[in-house]
């Protein structure tokens, strides 16, 4: 299995400033390649202290220049808040910059107060997507961008540099919902899952996922790439301890920033499973159950606890790949650490032994 790990420089819930996150998260980063991590990913939002990465391609250039062999994964780059042309070049560039270690995350965004900020229309975001992704896609593998789509409207036009290898295998969607599971499936990217919902959903998502992927690609997908909130100790009380007050806390931090205990989402198009997070949240005790149910979403505990979840999940999805969250909700830079640290000697190599989903799993076509 390939494991990763990401910084996402959150200034949700501690007292930090901007300039102390960033340092706290970049010290992170440095550490991934000499504790032997596969990739170092992170994230992309704007406006709030949620996570504070507007430009997630120039974090990733910046850790090429600071780095010799891991990858470089985006979780994700929001296509509608970009110009197609204009990030395939800075894709391209950052691909060339790497040697060819850009891994490529895209996303269509769920947060009102960043669409609001750079006027897009949230209820176009998945056709938005859409079609920048294949705009996009194309000229990653031909060089040149020409499309004609009702949003994105590209005439022919030549990148330089141009693309040196070719990007397939190794890009991905984040997607919570079967519709967008069918989108990314024909635009033939693999699945980055961010956990958001029961397992067994996600599970559904993706048999149906591959199941389309078969059909319109004629081949088998990559497998999944899971991200988690991961807290390990050699504790299992003091693990508990603490992600009920960091994961936790990291919860409370997306209700805030994705505005979910607003009704907003309820009535924009493409964003139905979202909007069902309001009515939970509205209900008699909603933020609490929510908050234990996203605890329980995590792989936290002793290194043999977090190895079973995380472990179990993969094989739930048919996961090849584990990208862990180390800092989060205000956690103090020391103790992140510390986590890292531990989850890398204790937890990383079982992980990186565990053989191949299409080895230890049924994962033939028509498989359930």
């Amino acid at each position: 299995m390939h494991v990763g790990m990401a910084s996402i420089f959150q200034g949700f819930g501690g007292q930090l400033s901007d300039r102390e996150v960033w340092q706290a998260d970049l010290a992170l980063a440095d550490l991934a390649e000499p504790l032997g991590f596969e990739s170092i990913w992170s994230v992309e939002h704007h406006f709030t202290h949620y996570t504070m990465v507007p430009d997630v391609l120039q974090f990733l250039t910046y850790m090429a220049g600071r780095t010799t062999k891991v990858q470089l994964g985006s979780m994700v780059l929001v296509l509608p808040w970009h110009d197609p042309l204009r990030a395939a070049e800075q894709i391209v560039l950052l691909d060339h910059m790497s040697d060819g270690r850009l891994i490529l995350g895209l996303g269509r965004g769920t947060g009102k107060v960043e669409f609001d900020g750079f006027r897009v229309d949230m209820g176009t975001a998945r056709q938005q997507f859409k079609e920048s992704a294949e705009a996009i896609f194309g000229a990653l593998e031909t060089g040149v961008m020409d499309y004609d789509g009702e949003f994105v409207k590209q005439p022919r036009t030549e990148l330089h540099p141009g693309p040196f290898k070719s990007f397939k295998g190794r890009t991905y969607s984040a997607t919570i919902s079967p519709e967008s599971a069918e989108i990314m499936a024909r635009l033939g990217t693999g699945v980055l899952v961010v956990p958001q919902k029961p397992w067994h959903l996600v599970q559904e998502d993706v048999v149906t996922y591959r199941d389309t992927y078969r059909e319109a690609i004629g081949e088998e997908p990559p497998s999944p790439i899971i991200a988690g909130w991961t807290i390990v100790d050699e504790s299992a009380d003091r693990a508990e301890e603490l992600a009920r007050k960091y994961i936790g806390g990291y919860w409370a931090s997306v209700v805030e920033h994705y505005e979910f205990d607003k009704p907003h989402l309820k009535s924009t198009p493409g964003y139905e499973f979202h909007g069902q997070m309001y009515d939970r949240l509205s209900k008699p005790g909603g933020m609490e159950k929510m908050t234990d149910f996203y605890v329980g979403l995590q792989p936290w505990g002793t290194p043999d606890q977090v190895l079973e979840k995380i472990t179990t999940f993969a094989d739930m999805v048919g996961g090849d790949g584990y990208v862990g969250v180390f800092r989060f909700a205000g956690m103090p830079a020391e103790e992140a650490e510390r986590n890292m640290r531990l989850f890398a000697e204790k937890c990383k190599p079982v992980l990186q032994d565990l053989a191949p989903a299409i080895e230890r799993l049924d994962l033939g076509a028509g498989a359930r």
